[in-house]
């Protein structure tokens, strides 16, 4: 039956349980292991899912199929074990994406490479789970056309999100230290201006440039190209987590089976833990000892935020600031926001995913696929017991 044609409260049959190929989930090897401690002896003992729950379930299995293969591209590049910083004499103008990064978080390529494994891991169970109860994974095999970067490190397989044409909104940064919530009708403006730029090397002519003018400052070492895309990688980090974050908080209060609601809380609850260490990322990018600085060859400065501080923008802030929550009567209260489905919900994610380029080059095919799977997520309604 396709997608459009089901309803969203009737309970789906039980199908066979079998596999259905590889999940389309970037890190193949990972996501094949994982898949393949499918449950069948479970699949006999759970009962049926209703059609809305099984929506929102397929829906989070794209999102993380999406975000696994986003996720893959910076691993393989700036991932630890992958590409290693190399030692550089200081007047070279040679260096790697993976130290640029390192400018940012000594732990930042570790935090990446486990980034990409939980994301691989939420793709693959869900999928598994799926399948367990009776219903369809989701496989976006035939939609990996994009070409990636060919930068040395790059795997050079095909992808299904481009991270080399975005326009970053960066008004999470913003958001997450306002008192006002976008539930409640808040806008909130750009911390940055990022548009039409690279988040990874594109090929090996990035790592050619400038190293910073006069050398940095705070006596970083690198390339300020390289270091610019980084930067440009941190907001975009943050960009994704928090809408992860959101999506699932949105999604969960809508689940009808208490299994289901373990599941979406679950995995959004390592979303957001995601989502923390990247809004600390994002703001090393905008503070000594790596800003002030500009990039010469792209044109993107990084500011320092400290100076002058600005509490909107303030880099140090890693918590969600308390702001309005229900109504503007009550205590501000520290949270998670946006929680609605205009601004959190499936279909804003898919609207968000797009104007932010990631689909930069995918056919109207895909766009269509997913656009359907939103629309059916965010229109599924918690049963009554």
């Amino acid at each position: 039956m396709k997608e459009s044609e089901r309803g969203t409260q009737e309970p789906v049959n039980r199908r066979s349980f079998l596999k259905r190929g590889a999940m389309a989930a970037g890190a193949a090897t990972a996501g094949a292991m994982l898949l393949s401690k499918s449950l069948p002896a479970f699949a006999q003992e759970t009962g049926e899912l209703t059609q809305g729950d099984i929506a929102i379930l397929r829906f989070l299995a794209a999102a993380e199929i999406i975000e696994s293969d986003l996720w893959t591209q910076y691993a393989e590049l700036g991932g630890i074990g992958n590409n290693p910083p190399m030692e550089v004499d200081p007047n070279q103008t040679l260096n790697n994406y993976q130290l640029a990064l390192s400018n940012l978080d000594g732990d930042g390529p570790q935090y990446i490479s486990s980034n990409t494994l939980d994301e691989v891991s939420h793709a693959a169970f869900l999928n598994a789970y799926l399948e367990s109860r009776g219903a369809d994974p989701v496989n976006f095999d035939a939609f990996r056309t994009l070409e990636g970067s060919t930068a040395t490190g790059s795997s050079g397989i095909k992808r299904l999100t481009n991270l080399m044409h975005l326009n970053v909104d960066t008004s999470w940064f913003v958001r997450y230290r306002s008192a006002t919530n976008p539930d409640l009708g808040a806008t909130f403006p750009q911390a940055l201006t990022l548009h039409g730029v690279t988040a990874i090397p594109r090929n090996n002519a990035d790592f050619e440039g400038g190293a910073f003018p006069g050398g940095n400052p705070n006596g970083l070492g690198g390339n300020v190209h390289v270091q610019a895309i980084a930067n440009v990688a941190g907001f975009h980090f943050g960009y994704i987590e928090q809408g992860g974050s959101s999506l699932y908080a949105s999604l969960s209060q809508k689940v009808t089976d208490p299994q289901v609601l373990e599941i979406t809380l679950g995995i959004g609850g390592d979303e957001i833990a995601h989502f923390l260490e990247w809004v600390d990322f994002a703001g090393n990018g905008v503070q000594a000892p790596v800003a002030p600085f500009t990039d010469p060859k792209s044109g993107l400065t990084f500011p320092n935020f400290f100076s002058p501080l600005n509490p909107l923008i303030q880099p140090s802030l890693i918590f969600p600031v308390p702001c309005e929550f229900i109504s503007s009567k009550l205590p501000h209260v520290s949270i998670i926001r946006p929680l609605t489905d205009a601004f959190g919900g499936a279909v804003a994610t898919i609207a968000s995913f797009t104007a932010d380029g990631l689909f930069f080059g995918q056919s109207k095919q895909f766009l269509n696929t997913l656009q359907a799977m939103a629309v059916e997520a965010d229109a599924a309604v918690r049963l009554a017991p």
